[in-house]
């Protein structure tokens, strides 16, 4: 039996998968095009703060086309790596990429829910999740979900979208998110409709100090955030508290 909350947010779910499944093809065209390039300095500014050691698993959510699977198979050098993702167009393309780079045995790929995730506890030393956690129905379940995944002292990690602050920028950005970049999407990628949603799912969700307060209402300690470019982009970690320390 599904609960009345779990029937509303069937819809985005639904609506999110479609969103996916038909710019596949060109989402890492448009991710260079629309970002100016910035999420690949924001992926390695992350990967920095995380400082993986040789050896290190992690379970990569929201996976997409596996950019950031990668990079953490490229740090863990001999760790596992599963990428989740809901779309299997998405996971396609990941494939591809990871085969190309002779990664097929280190990353694992799964389509499965970031909402209920298929792994067990104390599993992984990372949970990452890259521009996805505001497409998903409830961030704090997910978080939660990631929280419950990683080992004790492991760390949860989200880059995503954010909302600068300070004007004029703010005000600049903000045209550019909402009026061209659509434009962008419906002459580069035929896509329109998908490329309008990215500014309505920034607008519903919170913004990096919120976001700061979910992450610690999860439970999760050594909470820190770091906006990016402006604050177009924030990287927030969170660490799983160990009792034995």
């Amino acid at each position: 039996m599904t609960t009345a909350g779990e029937e509303e947010m069937k819809p985005k779910e639904q609506y999110v998968h479609s969103v996916f499944e038909k710019i596949a093809g060109k989402y890492d065209t448009m991710n260079d095009l629309l970002s100016f390039r910035r999420h690949k300095a924001w992926r390695r500014f992350a990967m920095k703060k995380m400082a993986m050691r040789e050896g290190d698993t992690a379970a990569d959510l929201c996976c997409g086309t596996c950019d950031w699977s990668i990079s953490l198979a490229d740090a863990s050098r001999t760790g596992s790596i599963v990428g989740l993702d809901f779309s299997e167009s998405m996971l396609a393309v990941g494939r591809r990429k990871i085969a190309e780079r002779g990664m097929d045995k280190q990353i694992s790929l799964v389509q499965g829910n970031a909402m209920s995730l298929p792994f067990g506890d104390n599993s992984f030393d990372y949970a990452t999740i890259g521009f996805g956690l505001r497409n998903v129905p409830d961030p704090k379940q997910v978080l939660a979900e990631m929280k419950r995944v990683v080992k004790p002292g492991g760390m949860v990690v989200c880059l995503e979208l954010s909302k600068p602050t300070a004007q004029p920028f703010k005000g600049i950005y903000y045209f550019y998110f909402r009026r061209i970049l659509p434009l962008m999407g419906k002459l580069f990628a035929k896509s329109y409709e998908q490329y309008k949603w990215l500014p309505e799912s920034l607008a519903m969700f919170p913004d990096r100090k919120q976001l700061e307060g979910i992450f610690r209402e999860c439970g999760l300690t050594a909470v820190e955030s770091f906006p990016l470019t402006g604050g177009i982009a924030a990287l927030h970690l969170g660490v799983k508290e160990n009792p034995n320390v």
